[in-house]
């Protein structure tokens, strides 16, 4: 199954399976490509969010006119913040932010309960790291691609570059099938 990306300079269409790296300075606009890649092309999809509770996500969500009704959010934040915390059929938690077989284990349930065109974005996979162990981290991320595969599904995860040292940004760029680099300015460059 192919699916639409709706990024300027990257390919019309990747197939299942694809992940991609979103490589974004660390006050970037990421939303905008965020909901592009959420809203085309999509049956269904996952919003992993370490880096924002659900409540604002479904603000993102609405800001930007992308149908919520097919939205499921995983929100591994709010337990951190002491937030009050009920799961329901399309917002769910972790009992960490570093609970990272629990995110694993979401994103699995996920893809198993959900037909159709289906996709996965985390952001994002700096703000994992600032809570759980980067190996593991980055373990966890090839297991999420591994689940991407497995499902026909595509991803969507932010790195940002400005956080990283070169040699881990690398790895991570390594790990995915393509690369979208959001500059500071606003401009984008893709790699597949």
């Amino acid at each position: 199954m192919d699916y639409t990306l709706a990024v300027e300079g990257a390919p019309e269409t990747v197939p299942g399976g694809t992940g991609v790296l979103l490589l974004h300075p660390s006050t970037g606009e990421t939303d905008r490509i965020d909901t592009d890649f959420l809203a085309t092309d999509t049956d269904h999809f996952l919003v992993i969010s370490t880096r924002t509770t659900a409540r604002e996500v479904e603000q993102k969500l609405d800001y930007y006119d992308v149908d919520e009704s097919r939205a499921v959010i995983l929100d591994t934040l709010s337990v951190e913040r002491g937030y009050s915390r009920r799961s329901g059929e399309k917002v769910h938690y972790v009992s960490a932010p570093h609970d990272i077989e629990g995110i694993l284990s979401q994103a699995r349930d996920f893809l198993e309960s959900h037909d159709g065109k289906l996709r996965i974005t985390v952001d994002s996979v700096t703000e994992l790291i600032y809570y759980a162990e980067e190996d593991a981290v980055y373990d966890a991320m090839g297991e999420l691609l591994a689940l991407l595969e497995e499902y026909d599904a595509v991803g969507l995860f932010h790195l940002s570059k400005e956080v990283h040292d070169e040699e881990t940004a690398q790895k991570y760029v390594e790990l995915f099938d393509g690369t979208i680099d959001l500059d500071a300015d606003g401009s984008v460059s893709c790699e597949f």
